[in-house]
């Protein structure tokens, strides 16, 4: 008989068609309480579970008895308590690989149009308001030979590195729990403490996980060391950033502008500040959001499932240490 799994993200049919040749999957819309209780028995029998967003934690897990194995389609796994899931000896499988070059190039188009006011001058000219030569009230800055300072020299850092060294002319700062000698070498990458990054950086690029260590790593001191001319890009998580103490920053000129892929709410509330601000490029989490990848994520989750089920994990595992 084959495993049960609940689904609780729309697959396309091939990736669907593999699940259905391993396992016994019931599809539901979400993993809210209401979710559960209306597919109790689903729930109570399932070995696996494949989906992304929503909350995975002691609530969930009480009411999955049978749970061995779940799997993400996202490199960040913030959503799952792996401290209970570890507890219970269920393994918990992400997709971090297949998305580095697109996150990647997401960062840069931020750089980009946060530094060449891309969006703003797009809106502005929709409006009918190009009605003359632009002046230096219209301009931006420079990006070729500028510093770029890094928080998080993972996949994407690394990726990032390359596109702002080989393409731009860019000098290279990170900070890092290790030393990246890789970084080093190919893009004469230099390791630095966060104020030292924080102080010499025209870019300051987030790319971190969201941890107890990492929450507002970024707040109103930090922003403050900032160059008055730098920018700040965030493709992390949104809670690594202070937002309220950015948003100060922006509107007394502590910092010059900024690029946000990540949000501490998500979506981001129709009222917030930031919306309201010229200097900031908004954007709706779409760091991964191609066709490409998405296809990418979701095929490399359907396999981290079966090999998590079938006792085959190579890679891919958050917490390795429960695997038997």
């Amino acid at each position: 008989m084959k495993p049960a799994v609940i689904l609780y993200k729309s697959l396309p049919d091939d990736l669907r068609a593999k699940l259905d040749a391993h396992f016994t999957v019931t599809e539901v819309s979400d993993i809210s309480p209401e979710s559960v209780k209306q597919h109790a028995a689903q729930f109570q029998q399932a070995q696996g579970l494949l989906g992304s967003g929503g909350k995975v934690n002691g609530d969930l897990l009480a009411q999955m008895p049978a749970l061995r194995a779940c799997s993400t389609v996202s490199v960040g796994y913030d959503n799952f308590d792996v401290a209970a899931l570890s507890q219970r000896g269920v393994v918990l499988m992400h997709t971090p690989t297949v998305l580095t070059e697109t996150v990647a190039d997401t960062l840069m188009a931020l750089v980009l149009s946060s530094a060449r006011r891309v969006t703003e001058l797009d809106a502005w000219v929709k409006a009918g308001q190009w009605q003359a030569s632009i002046g230096p009230q219209h301009y931006g800055v420079d990006v070729h030979h500028k510093t770029l300072g890094i928080l998080g020299m993972g996949r994407i850092g690394m990726a990032a590195a390359q596109r702002a060294h080989f393409g731009f002319g860019m000098n290279i700062l990170y900070n890092a729990r290790r030393q990246h000698s890789e970084a080093e070498t190919r893009f004469g990458a230099r390791a630095c403490d966060l104020e030292t990054l924080l102080k010499e950086s025209d870019f300051v690029c987030v790319i971190l996980p969201m941890t107890e260590q990492t929450h507002h790593m970024i707040g109103a001191a930090q922003l403050k060391l900032m160059k008055p001319s730098a920018i700040l890009i965030n493709v992390g998580r949104g809670p690594v950033v202070d937002e309220q103490a950015l948003i100060s920053a922006l509107q007394d000129g502590t910092i010059h502008a900024a690029g946000l892929d990540v949000f501490e709410q998500e979506p981001v509330p129709a009222d917030s500040a930031l919306l309201k601000l010229p200097n900031v490029v908004t954007l709706p989490h779409i760091g991964s959001a191609t066709h490409e990848t998405r296809y990418g994520m979701m095929s490399d989750a359907v396999d981290n499932l079966i090999a998590a089920l079938t006792g085959k994990i190579e890679k891919n595992c958050v917490n390795p240490e429960v695997v038997k």
